[in-house]
């Protein structure tokens, strides 16, 4: 094997011959990866005048210098074009919104937080959606305004996906 298998980083072999190559290489792809920074959205066409340092998503139909490369990561260095093929798990942030993407099962999910709970310092905030709140229907004691308040919250809870339906 010549190369790491996530991310086909270099490998130096024995003897060889401009090691600094492959290390170079293997630093411009790390470059590119670490804190990784997009541009934008995937596109299919390159950009006309990219500064190096900048990097990219290649959409599934690409053209120009990034024709061959669907799905990669392309950052553009002082050398030219450099293509990451993304495995699932890669994180990169959108330069112009600001939302999270993430490779998973071979597409870029935007903007979906996934976990488990949110926590504000030590306090939970959110958690497992709970089963939903009944709203309530009739009783032996009728209070309109009451019953129209907790319908108007339960309708909002459900309304942000906090509560089911």
């Amino acid at each position: 094997m010549d190369h790491t298998a996530r991310f086909a980083l270099p490998f130096l072999a024995p003897g060889q011959v401009h090691k600094e190559m492959q290390v170079n290489e293997g630093l411009q792809r790390i470059d590119l990866l670490l804190g990784a920074l997009v541009e934008g959205p995937p596109a299919n066409d390159p950009p006309a005048a990219p500064l190096v340092g900048q990097a990219y998503l290649v959409a599934e139909a690409p053209t120009g210098d990034w024709a061959g490369n669907a799905g990669a990561i392309a950052g553009f260095t002082d050398g030219g074009w450099r293509f990451i093929p993304p495995a699932d798990g890669v994180q990169v942030q959108n330069r112009t919104t600001g939302e999270a993407m993430v490779r998973r099962d071979g597409a870029w999910e935007t903007g979906v937080l996934r976990a488990r709970e949110v926590r504000v310092g030590e306090q939970k905030v959110l958690g497992e959606r709970q089963p939903p709140i009944m709203v309530p229907a009739s009783g032996s004691v009728v209070d309109l305004e009451a019953r129209s308040a907790i319908a108007d919250i339960v309708a909002s809870l459900q309304a942000h996906g906090l509560i089911g339906g």
